[in-house]
Parts: structure tokens; C-alpha cells; sequence
């Protein structure tokens, strides 16, 4: 019996020697095997890692690229904004005078035409009078035909024409002086090409030696258009003034009180500037005086009318 558990102890030894033998290599291969493919696995972490390193800095550099790029856009569109604001400040202080000028030509253009028709209109009277002066002439010569070398009486009777440029009434010209049409002509060229001081000369000329005709008044308004276009609003306000005054049937007399009221906005008196402005409105609605009217005084915030 004991001999028989001496064998099955030798055989279970043997079998143990002989399976230790058997499997004693493969859990160090085993091991071996996860070690290298632990150290590919974190081979290729550090080169995925290297690689998004690279990747970082190359977008960062891309970035950085870009944001200076942007910077640089940024400061050049600033700069053309300033310079375009610029410009338009510069238009805007401009658009004034150059508002000013043009309807200082077009008032020219107008007053070129009312003086035509002034000279058309005397054209026609004076034929008119020279179509009496003949039919009274004929009559008399048809009651008594005179004998032959006798002097007609009536002849002397006839009502003389008068020139064109001399009106009636009119101050004593030196000799030499410009005529009327030439001093006015003369006057509307200077002050529409900007020969302010010229121009003055011309109508202060006019008004001396012309001052009771027609365009007399028209003369007087455009001193006060020379004085405003230099600035001078004071000296524009008492020129307008004189339009006003003067010539209460001038065709001037809206764009004299609309410009006198702008000269006094200038002057800092705005109450007395919106009051002839709001009289524009008021006395000459329709017209060209009434929207520029109009439109300053929603510039300057005040109502057309004054409120009670």
C-alpha cells in the first residue's frame, strides 16, 4: 500500500516536473509580447502627440498670420474712414458757399431775363407812342395840308423817344460814365465768375447814376449778395435792409428778407433770423425762398410757425 502511494507520488512529481517543463516559457513570452506592444502603442502616442504638437504650433502660426493680416486691414479701413469723413466734412463746409454761388447764378440768369422784358416792355411802349405821335401827325396834316416850304408846327409836337439805358429821372451822368445796361451787364459778370470787389464797384456805380431804375433794386440786393459771399454778414444785413426798405415793389424783396435772416443766424441773432424766415414762409409760399426757408428752420429745430 505504501509502496503504491510512493509510486503515484513520484508520477504526480513527474507529471508536475514535466508540465512545469512544459509551461514554464510561455507566460515569459507572453510577457515579451505585451511589452512590445505596450512600447509600439506609446511609440505611436508620441509620435501622434509630436504630430499635433507640430500641428498646434503650425495653426498657430497660421492664426497669428491671420490676426496681424486683420490688424493691418483694420488700420488701413480706419484710415480710409478718417479720410472719407474728412472728405465729407469738407463737402459739407463747402456745400454752403457753393449753394450760395448757384443761386447767386441763377438769380443772375433771372435777372437777365426781367431785364429783357424791362427793355422789351419800354421797346413797346415807345412804339406806341410813336404810332400816336404819327396818327396825330397824319390827322392834322389831312384837316390842313400846309403850302410848300411852310415848317408843320405839329411836327415839334411830336412826344421825343427815349433811349434805351437813359431813364428818366436819373442823376446827372459825368461825362464818360458807363451806360446803365453796360454797369449792370458788367456788375451780374464779375459777381457770378467771383469778382466780389469789382462787382461792388459796378453796382454801387449803378445805384449812383442809375438809381431809379428798374433794376435798381436788383443793384442793391446783390451788394448785399457780395457782402454775404465774403462773409461780411453784418454789412449784408444792412445791405438786404436797404431792398426792403427802399424798393417795396422789388421782385426781390423774398430772397433779400430770406437772406437777411441767414446772415442774422450767422451773426448769432437767431429770434430776429427764424422771425424773417418764418415771414418768407408766410408772404411767399411756392417758391424757392419758401423751401430753403422751410429747410433751415427744420435744421435749426424750430417750427415754420411760431407757437402760441
Amino acid at each position: 500500500m505504501r509502496i503504491r502511494h510512493i509510486a503515484i507520488f513520484s508520477a504526480a512529481v513527474l507529471a508536475g516536473a514535466l508540465a512545469g517543463s512544459l509551461l514554464g516559457p510561455h507566460p515569459a513570452a507572453a510577457v515579451n509580447r505585451e511589452m512590445i506592444d505596450l512600447q509600439r502603442d506609446v511609440t505611436s502616442l508620441l509620435q501622434g502627440q509630436k504630430e499635433l504638437s507640430d500641428k498646434v504650433i503650425q495653426d498657430h502660426t497660421v492664426m497669428r498670420t491671420l490676426v496681424e493680416q486683420s490688424g493691418d486691414n483694420v488700420t488701413k479701413l480706419a484710415a480710409t474712414m478718417g479720410s472719407l469723413q474728412k472728405s465729407v466734412q469738407d463737402v459739407q463746409a463747402n456745400s454752403g458757399a457753393r449753394l450760395d454761388t448757384m443761386s447767386t447764378q441763377v438769380q443772375g440768369l433771372s435777372d437777365n431775363l426781367e431785364e429783357i422784358k424791362s427793355r422789351l416792355g419800354k421797346l413797346n411802349q415807345q412804339l406806341v407812342d410813336l404810332q400816336n405821335s404819327v396818327q396825330s401827325l397824319d390827322a392834322k396834316i389831312s384837316g390842313a395840308a400846309p403850302s410848300p416850304g411852310t415848317t408843320n408846327p405839329a411836327a415839334g409836337s411830336a412826344k421825343p423817344i427815349a433811349s434805351v439805358g437813359s431813364p428818366p429821372g436819373s442823376s446827372v451822368i459825368p461825362v464818360g460814365a458807363p451806360s446803365a445796361d453796360t454797369l449792370y451787364s458788367n456788375g451780374l459778370r464779375d459777381i457770378t465768375s467771383g469778382k466780389y470787389d469789382l462787382a461792388r464797384s459796378e453796382f454801387q456805380d449803378y445805384l449812383k447814376f442809375y438809381g431809379d431804375t428798374d433794376l435798381a433794386s436788383n443793384a442793391q440786393f446783390y451788394l448785399g449778395e457780395i457782402a454775404y459771399s465774403q462773409k461780411n454778414y453784418d454789412v449784408a444785413v444792412a445791405e438786404y435792409e436797404k431792398v426792403i426798405s427802399n424798393y417795396p415793389k422789388s421782385f426781390k424783396l423774398a430772397p433779400a428778407r430770406l437772406k437777411r435772416g441767414l446772415a442774422l443766424i450767422e451773426l448769432g441773432q437767431k429770434p430776429a433770423g427764424v422771425r424773417d424766415l418764418r415771414e418768407v414762409v408766410k408772404r411767399y409760399p411756392g417758391t424757392e425762398e419758401d423751401r430753403r426757408a422751410r429747410a433751415k428752420l427744420k435744421e435749426l429745430g424750430v417750427a415754420t410757425t411760431p407757437t402760441r
